[in-house]
């Protein structure tokens, strides 16, 4: 074996030890080790481009790191671009990737649409692509590989809790993500399916508050101005929103997880202390520490070996009864 691939190999392993929240094992895609017949084809350094989103959250902020963390213990070249939310910052470098001649390209798409045209580029290139974390609306001959989490199970989820803390009945708002990004649509669809199981749950408003903290809390505090007291639960779709809107619910003057349910997804450390204070009631796991997967994926992909079309992490629920003892075992 290439003495570059050994050690590739053994580090990925290390990565996933090191990565792994809670003792939990990776999700499908088998072990971190890649198997000897991905060697089929050797070179001397593994170069990988990634088209980051930016940096929007305390999760994205992990994703980035675990990518770059994890490219460095393997010696891998990673050529990092942060877009800044920007779609066409993120097309941009693709382009830039594809003229530097790297062996991967990964991307997070901001957006769901818009990617047929550089995509088919890359494809054209003969440059494995993988979509890490977020979906792209393209046929799927257009990407090699998605890793990531299910959005849509996501909100089933995320129902079935505020549901439980409803009682099964009351007056909900939706702080959604990015408009037209996998998440916010994911999540948004499954939180709405499973909704039509509740007749006496009825959703208020659905507003965008763009994963970002701020946002919501400035989202939240327009709601409240408008419904006040009748809003019984929130689901933010993802933790920074959660925790702006609980902000905005103390300075209202209501108390969040008692007076306002509030279910979240990601599962930050900042969620798990807000649980812990009883501030926040549920939080779905959205795990973003996906870099040794997206290396060991990217790895089977410069050497020709097959890999799954969907690699999904081991992810999980976390309520305020478990938080305290979850805390110290978080990673991001």
């Amino acid at each position: 074996m290439n003495v570059l691939l050994r050690r590739l190999a053994v580090a990925l392993a290390l990565a996933w030890a090191l990565s792994a929240c809670g003792g939990a094992a990776p999700g499908a895609g088998g072990s971190a080790a890649v198997p000897s017949d991905a060697h089929s084809k050797t070179y001397p350094e593994l170069v990988v481009g990634f088209a980051q989103i930016g940096a929007e959250s305390e999760w994205r902020t992990a994703n980035t790191r675990s990518i770059q963390e994890t490219a460095n213990q393997l010696g891998v070249e990673l050529e990092l671009s942060d877009a800044q939310q920007q779609q066409g910052n993120q097309i941009k470098a693709i382009r830039s990737f594809i003229a530097q001649g790297v062996d991967v390209i990964g991307v997070s798409p901001v957006v769901e649409t818009g990617w047929d045209e550089v995509f088919a580029e890359v494809k054209q290139a003969g440059i494995p692509l993988i979509l890490l974390d977020r979906n792209a609306d393209v046929a799927a001959d257009l990407y090699s590989a998605r890793i990531g989490a299910d959005f849509v199970a996501e909100g089933r989820s995320a129902c079935v809790e505020l549901a439980k803390l409803l009682d099964n009945r009351g007056a909900i708002v939706v702080l959604e993500g990015t408009e037209g990004s996998a998440p916010m649509l994911g999540r948004g669809a499954g939180f709405a399916e499973c909704l039509g199981g509740y007749p006496d749950m009825r959703v208020l408003e659905r507003r965008s508050g763009d994963f970002i903290r701020a946002r919501g809390k400035e989202v939240m505090a327009g709601l409240l101005r408008e419904h006040g007291s009748a809003i019984e639960g929130v689901f933010a779709q993802n933790d920074d929103m959660a925790l702006g809107a609980i902000e905005a619910i103390e300075e209202y003057g209501l108390r969040p997880g008692v007076d306002i349910k509030i279910v979240s997804v990601d599962a930050v450390r900042a969620a798990f202390e807000a649980m812990i204070a009883g501030k926040l009631n549920v939080t779905i796991e959205c795990n973003p520490l996906l870099g040794p997967l997206f290396f060991e994926t990217a790895l089977k992909l410069a050497n020709g070996a097959p890999v799954e079309q969907w690699i999904k992490p081991a992810e999980g629920v976390y309520r305020q009864d478990t938080a305290a003892l979850e805390l110290p075992r978080r990673k991001y």
